[in-house]
């Protein structure tokens, strides 16, 4: 019996034992090396993912396969799996473990591989990496390629992460590439240079030779890498820049060729012969020209063909047209040059594009110091700016409108920036309402229309009020005694609205009314036709109770209406019996500060009642420096300073009595104290007058001259801000005229005194005596912040006893910003020469938030007291 009679066929057999083998080993390999997914499948399940979490585990589990096939040695998925890592990557996704298989991938052969290694060391490297240092050779061996592109690749990868030490090495290798026959390896090579010259700047001068040639060159794509590698090295170096100044004459035979060449289909952009490389040569030939009278002239004729013969129809006109006006400022232009670039600048805010619209405008600002009246021609079109929906637009039209007020449009610039502070958003109310100020401050017609803008912008700016702002009409009130009468019964009106949204309003009214609550009442009658009429002391005191009672009023204006509604009880015939008890209310307030002011005030109507109208009287007028306009508010125009401003250290020097001194330093200096001589007779004995100085300060605490324990914190009786300027009264009005406007020079110098040093804040004194004013001794207070955060609100307060004299003229600052300083000018007159002792009080804003501090200075040298 054969085999195929029991049913075995061998071919059969052997067959299927092939196929089974077959089979077999596919499973095996299917098992160990399984197909990995594309890139762009990746992309589709990634973006399929409607959670983040599935989000993450699709990407978790693409990375836990990819480093799976990396423990492989020879991979041939290697180049596929690194482009998807390089996704996940880009995601924000860690891929660091990457880094290794990228440098295999540069190695191979394939330029496929390279490519994808070059791109994964780019994403994945930098200079802190290990695995950088390994990358150097490969470069070098890629530099020397025989093939530009692998070339260009090294090029861009060495560019891209290049450190310092690399640099260094492979820069020789870029050098021999600028001169390469080959255009595009000059470009990259251009490029790589570039890089590698902003991390280290002292290669320059290895590229200098190379980089000149460069200019030279037909192609555009190196011809641009070439201005852009010489930029870059005018910009570094100021020998580089006078070496590539020789070169302006070819830049303007390109720039020239460029305008008047025919349409070019490789280079042209809507029109324009190649504008990338216009631009990049507008820009070298600004850095060329700036501050050089020859190279500019060499570049006026070239600048005006491009201003007049570029196309403005399309974008890319108007970006070679901005670079051209760019660089006519910035070089030392002719006028009439000049002129051309700001009337295109014109033309762009006329322009749709709000894009342009905000370039011409941020352009302007900067132009505006060189060519003020090229600017205002254009005034008209700027203040409709201020109308533009986009809120950057009205920003730089706002700024730019104050930049151009002056003497002659003042009434029609505020009239318009009025009617814009009160359409504003809230987040331009304070600047605008601070610049209006500003601008008044300097350029007002006369003192009617002033006060009559600033009651505008605390109306118009409400809440949005700075602290600088109701200073500065206070101020302007105190000072101008013929347009009290009118400002008082404005305010009045205001006053009698709700003013819940408009609290520095209220602050300003109440103060002036508590001032000059008797005009209101019985004074002349005013020319104001609004002015009112049989008003009565009830209907008054009725509003003050109102002010008081609110709860939507805050507490520094309920100071104040305090304040001034004490005051009104001198200035008032009746009511007086009112006024004592709404004030006494106050001495059970739940605000610390409003209960200390009602129990104090509560006592000048009973202890202290022959000292009320002393204390309440009338301030003198407020003769002090007002804030001058900065940034670009009254320097454009260049207009002489006021006359009244030349004498700045007169306007800012405020004289204290001995009692006066001391409510400097409990922060009472606007309370309006005289010296107690103004308030006795003829007949008034020394006891007398001493009692009045003993009744002030027991009032608020004695300056003992035997007693070193510093003073206890005492609450003010008035608010006063750290901005505001301190103003103390004085009769001895011959001592301020005589020592300020006949200041002695100052020879003998005494010893500096380390006075405090807390806190990163070190106050020195350094002491000086005139030689023809021996009772005089000058202090020269010098506040420096040693710190790294800056301090705001600096406040310095002294006091001194009563034996003495002090006047303080106003800091420098209320600033110290880091390692800065603040400095005071104190004069202290010691008529008895007594020992001198001095109480001070510090205050400032630091990162930790106020800081108050006290101390007390009774070291001072013997020779001050001689």
């Amino acid at each position: 019996m054969n085999a195929s009679e029991h049913g075995f066929n061998p071919a059969f057999n052997m067959a299927s034992i092939k196929q089974a083998f077959n089979e077999a080993v596919e499973r095996v390999s299917t098992v160990r090396m399984p197909v990995p997914t594309r890139l762009r499948d990746l992309i589709r399940q990634i973006r399929a993912a409607r959670t983040a979490a599935e989000e993450r585990t699709v990407v978790n589990k693409e990375c836990a396969y990819i480093r799976s096939t990396f423990r492989e040695e020879d991979s041939v998925w290697r180049c596929r799996n690194i482009a998807k890592l390089l996704y996940i990557h880009m995601l924000g996704y860690p891929a660091h473990f990457g880094q290794l298989e990228c440098l295999k991938l540069i190695a191979s052969p394939k330029f496929t591989d390279k490519r994808i290694g070059y791109l994964g060391a780019m994403l994945l490297l930098d200079e802190r990496q290990d695995v950088h240092l390994l990358i150097t050779n490969c470069l070098k061996n890629d530099l020397n390629s025989s093939t530009q592109f692998v070339i260009g690749l090294a090029l861009c990868t060495l560019g891209a992460i290049a450190s310092p030490e690399m640099a260094r090495d492979l820069a020789s290798e870029v050098e021999r590439l600028m001169k390469s026959p080959n255009a595009y390896i000059r470009k990259k090579a251009a490029l790589c240079a570039f890089r590698i010259i902003r991390r280290v700047p002292e290669l320059m001068e290895m590229f200098l030779p190379a980089t000149r040639s460069l200019i030279t060159e037909k192609n555009h794509g190196v011809l641009i890498t070439g201005v852009t590698l010489i930029t870059e090295m005018c910009e570094n170096s100021v020998d580089t820049l006078n070496h590539f100044k020789k070169i302006v004459p070819n830049l303007v035979r390109i720039l020239k060729n460029l305008i008047l060449a025919g349409y070019s289909p490789e280079h042209d952009v809507s029109g324009v012969s190649d504008p990338f490389l216009q631009v990049k040569i507008l820009r070298l030939l600004r850095i060329l020209g700036r501050n050089d009278v020859d190279t500019s002239e060499a570049m006026n004729d070239i600048l005006a063909q491009v201003a007049t013969n570029t196309e403005t129809t399309k974008n890319v006109g108007n970006t070679i047209l901005y670079e051209t006006v760019l660089s006519i400022m910035d070089i030392k232009s002719e006028s009439g040059l000049r002129v051309l670039a700001v009337n295109i600048l014109g033309r762009f805010l006329l322009n749709n594009d709000k894009n342009i619209r905000y370039v011409a405008l941020n352009t302007l600002l900067k132009t505006v110091y060189m060519d003020t009246s090229a600017v205002q021609r254009h005034r008209s079109t700027i203040l409709e700016c201020l109308k533009d929906p986009d809120v950057s637009i009205r920003r730089r039209a706002m700024e730019l409108s104050f930049a151009l007020v002056n003497t002659n449009n003042i009434r029609n610039m505020m009239k318009e920036l009025l009617l814009f502070l009160e359409r504003a958003d809230p987040e331009f109310k304070a600047q605008c309402s601070s610049n209006i100020v500003m601008s008044a401050e300097r350029f007002a017609p006369n003192k009617r229309w002033h006060l009559e803008t600033l009651f505008k912008v605390l109306v118009a700016a409400g809440n949005y009020v700075r602290d600088d702002v109701v200073a500065c009409t206070i101020q302007l009130i105190s000072e101008t005694q013929p347009q009290q009468g009118y400002a008082v019964g404005a305010l009045w009106r205001a006053l009698e609205k709700d003013t819940s949204d408009k609290q520095p309003l209220a602050q300003v009214a109440t103060w002036c009314i508590g001032e000059y609550g008797d005009l209101l009442l019985y004074g002349p009658p005013s020319e104001d036709a609004e002015t009112p009429v049989n008003l009565t002391e009830d209907e008054i005191i009725d509003v003050y109770q109102r002010l008081l009672w609110s709860p939507q009023n805050t507490v520094v204006t309920k100071q104040y209406t305090l304040l001034s509604l004490t005051k009104l009880s001198t200035r008032f015939q009746k009511g007086h019996e009112k006024i004592r008890q709404i004030i006494d209310t106050f001495g059970s307030n739940l605000h610390i500060e409003l209960q200390q002011r009602g129990i104090e005030f509560s006592q000048l109507f009973r202890k202290y009642d022959h000292l009320r109208p002393a204390l309440l009287e009338r301030m003198p007028p407020m003769e002090t420096a007002r804030p001058q306009a900065n940034g670009i508010i009254g320097l454009v125009n260049g207009e002489p300073e006021p006359e009244d401003e030349k004498s700045t250290i007169l306007e800012s020097a405020t004289t204290t009595s001995d009692s006066s001194a001391l409510l400097d330093l409990l922060g009472t200096t606007d309370v309006g104290v005289t010296m107690p001589a103004a308030t006795t007779n003829k007949n008034s004995s020394p006891s007398s007058t001493t009692a009045h100085n003993n009744d002030l300060l027991d009032l608020l605490g004695s300056l003992d001259l035997n007693t070193p324990t510093p003073v206890a914190p005492t609450l003010p009786l008035q608010p006063q801000s750290p901005s505001t300027p301190m103003f103390s009264p004085t009769n001895n009005s011959n001592f301020l005229v005589d020592g300020l406007l006949n200041t002695p020079s100052v020879q003998n110098e005494l010893p500096n005194m380390m006075i405090f040093d807390k806190s990163g804040l070190k106050i020195t004194f350094k002491l000086e005596r005139p030689p023809d004013i021996p009772d005089l001794l000058v202090i020269n207070m010098l506040a420096q912040n040693s710190g790294s955060t800056i301090l705001t609100d600096f406040l310095f307060q002294a006091a001194v006893p009563r034996t003495f004299q002090l006047q303080m003229l106003s800091p420098s600052s209320t600033v110290i910003p880091p390692s800065g300083q603040v400095t005071q000018v104190l004069r202290v007159t010691n008529m008895n020469r007594a020992s001198l002792r001095m109480r001070l009080r510090i205050s400032y804003t630091g990162p930790t938030g106020p800081v108050l501090e006290q101390t007390e200075v009774n070291n001072f040298p013997v020779s001050t007291s001689q």
